[in-house]
């Protein structure tokens, strides 16, 4: 039985995650806020397990999802799609560019907790990744 990897921001994160996924034998679905169009380049260069989708058909397909967007992006994530599946949030919350979110500013809630607020079906493994040098090779 093979297993699917969706993910939702292909980005530096969400793209060395593809690679090391494809690279160990899963398939993997990867989606962004441009659309599917736009990850032509990376599914080809990722090969026949990769393909293209919208964030909720990557949600939808994977047995697992991984969601790497900025902080801001997170209220406008597929809740329903992402309902009773484990997460994997690599995000880290930049106030130049998420803008400023009250809660996390005053400590009230960590950016974790705020994530589970917005996707509260979902069973979440938060990874931290502010110091991750993510690359192609």
């Amino acid at each position: 039985m093979n297993h699917t990897l969706g993910i939702i921001g292909s980005g530096n994160i969400g793209g060395a995650v593809a690679r090391l996924a494809v690279n160990a034998g899963l398939d993997v679905v990867l989606s962004n806020s441009r659309g599917p169009q736009t990850l032509r380049g990376l599914t080809d260069h990722l090969g026949p397990r990769a393909r293209a989708a919208t964030p909720a058909e990557a949600a939808e397909a994977g047995d697992w999802t991984v969601v790497s967007v900025p902080f801001s992006a997170v209220p406008h994530l597929p809740v329903d799609a992402l309902a009773g599946k484990t997460v994997i949030d690599t995000n880290n919350y930049y106030r130049l560019r998420d803008g400023v979110i009250a809660e996390l500013e005053t400590g009230s809630l960590t950016a974790g907790e705020l994530f589970q607020r917005y996707v509260p079906g979902a069973r979440k493994s938060l990874t931290r990744c502010a110091s991750c040098r993510c690359q192609w090779s």
